[in-house]
């Protein structure tokens, strides 16, 4: 692991020191600090020692938890699109920002939740965040119409960010053991991945069971199971001395408006058109964001510390969780889509086909921890992309008409280089930086995930509708029809011509996320030990 750059607070030669669970310094009337004996009778009446924290475990399942909800929203509303525009009378076009709702809102707010739970308390965090989704999950369940959901959608992201943005931080502070610490997070980073590539299939089965709203509604208990048991078992963290900092509030204004900006653009590039004022607009606007939230935060004391940015295995990190996002989520739509196109499978069998994606997530992850303690990160990260790209290219060669055995492995690689990567790079965001600096590292690295998975649709949807183009023409409908797999729409002549047409489309997104993934190799390098001291 990667060792942690040291913080002001905690290099004066007589910093107070911390309790392991908890922030606060030890004070003369500490249990455990000397006492005079002339002070001896002031010291009697002292408060009770506080009780043992809770066993770490506890932490590890109810954030764990927490990411098993918030990464299934990202993915099982795919499934559901079809029936969602069929039940509430809405053309798809705009039922697709139920989906972009979310993304925005949860890539918005997590610098500033991460770092906002440095200030007022990780578990308070967590907790508002859970309870925030909660509500907002009974929202999309019941809403009567496209808008009331989209709105529910974006509330539920913004609950979903305050969830995951201490997320590592919780861990990193119940788990102190360096070992163990590095368990834990590669545990969280395969129950969490492994319940996003299972989002097709939990969306398929209730799609075809109970209906679209219970991918939603089936939240409810778990969110309130979540925070009763967060307010019980979980400990309460803050960075040491970060309740007297102030809370920067134009920071965060920034900051959310500088990542929404950002963001706009590449969820309504692909649908609007790159050059539409309003995609355009979005981007000035943004770029304009972050050149005055970086002045804004030169003083030192605010919501960024960019200090961190000049951590080198801190920033390689934070690249390479968005390059691992861009060649992952952001072609698993497109793997989706042509699984049951190719196959003509049901939703269902869609979801239950992606399998084995999931299986190499969960198989090979339990195997992390102990590649860790074998290899250093830059090698684990880098093989993580190999392996990666090798599966990218054989689902390309099965794009090209391999046989299912090679969508298979293809499906099989693509997870366990998923599950080698992230561990590493999560391990890194919370250990090469100061101990009060974890929750705000953890935002900023988780920040770069969900702009990651946006950015990757981008630009393979880009890729996948010019190669349309070549290939059908000027007709737009034509293309329309094809992109979305709607072959039904293509005359009988030319369904042949647009199946081949869609296949090559397909092996052209899986060659360009090779590519990604043979950048993120080449980009692992920046984790060496080499860079650990920034």
């Amino acid at each position: 692991m990667v060792s942690a750059v040291p913080s002001n607070a905690s290099s004066a030669p007589n910093a107070p020191q911390s309790t392991g669970f908890s922030d606060s310094p030890v004070s003369p009337s500490s249990p455990g600090a000397p006492v005079s004996p002339g002070s001896r009778a002031k010291a009697l009446p002292q408060p009770s020692p506080p009780a043992r924290p809770r066993a770490p475990w506890w932490t590890f399942a109810l954030v764990s938890a927490a990411g098993v909800v918030m990464t299934l929203d990202v993915t099982v509303v795919n499934i559901a699109l079809f029936d969602i525009a069929r039940d509430l009378d809405a053309g798809l076009g705009k039922v697709q920002w139920v989906i972009s709702a979310y993304s925005l809102a949860f890539g918005a707010l997590l610098l500033t939740g991460g770092a906002l739970s440095d200030r007022v308390g990780r578990r308070a965090v967590f907790v508002t965040g859970t309870g925030l989704f909660t509500l907002a999950s009974a929202a999309c369940g019941l809403a009567p119409d496209a808008a009331t959901l989209i709105v529910a959608r974006s509330v539920q992201g913004l609950g979903g960010a305050l969830m995951f943005a201490p997320a590592l931080a919780l861990l990193a502070t119940v788990y102190e053991d360096e070992a163990r610490r590095r368990a834990a997070i590669a545990a969280f980073a395969a129950i969490s991945s492994g319940a996003g590539a299972l989002g097709p299939v939990v969306g398929g089965v209730f799609v075809q069971g109970p209906g679209w709203r219970w991918i939603f509604l089936v939240n409810i208990p778990i969110g309130v199971l979540i925070v009763v048991g967060a307010l019980a078992r979980m400990p309460e963290s803050s960075a040491r001395g970060a309740t007297a900092r102030r809370v920067d509030v134009p920071g965060a204004l920034l900051a959310v408006g500088a990542l929404l900006a950002l963001h706009y653009p590449l969820v309504a590039g692909p649908e609007q058109g790159w050059t539409t004022p309003g995609v355009l607009g979005s981007v000035v606007v943004g770029l304009a964001l972050v050149a005055a939230l970086i002045r804004s935060q030169r003083r030192g004391d605010g919501l960024l510390d960019l200090a961190l940015l000049r951590v080198r295995a801190f920033s390689g990190a934070a690249v390479l969780g968005f390059l691992a996002r861009v060649a992952g989520l952001g072609s698993l739509a497109f793997i989706t889509l042509w699984l049951a196109t190719a196959y003509a499978y049901s939703p269902l069998e869609t979801g239950l086909h992606l399998l084995p994606l999931t299986g190499g997530l969960l198989v090979v992850g339990l195997f992390v921890a102990r590649l860790q303690r074998a290899f250093p990160p830059h090698a684990l990260v880098a093989a993580g992309f190999a392996l990666k790209a090798l599966g990218l290219l054989a689902l390309a060669a099965a794009g090209g008409g391999a046989p299912p055995a090679v969508t298979f492995a293809g499906l099989l690689l693509l997870g366990a280089g998923g599950a080698v990567v992230f561990p590493p790079l999560m391990g890194i965001a919370v250990g090469a930086v100061p101990a009060d600096r974890t929750g705000m590292a953890s935002g900023l690295t988780n920040a770069c995930l969900p702009l990651g998975t946006a950015a990757g649709v981008a630009v393979f949807g880009a890729a996948f509708s010019a190669h349309l183009a070549a290939r059908l023409g000027p007709d737009e409908e034509l293309r329309a029809a094809v992109a979305t797999a709607r072959f039904d729409l293509v005359p009988e002549a030319s369904r042949a011509a647009a199946r081949d047409a869609f296949s090559d489309a397909f092996t052209t997104v899986c060659l360009t996320a090779a590519v990604v993934c043979a950048l993120g190799v080449l980009a692992a390098r920046t984790l060496r030990p080499s860079a650990e001291t920034g």
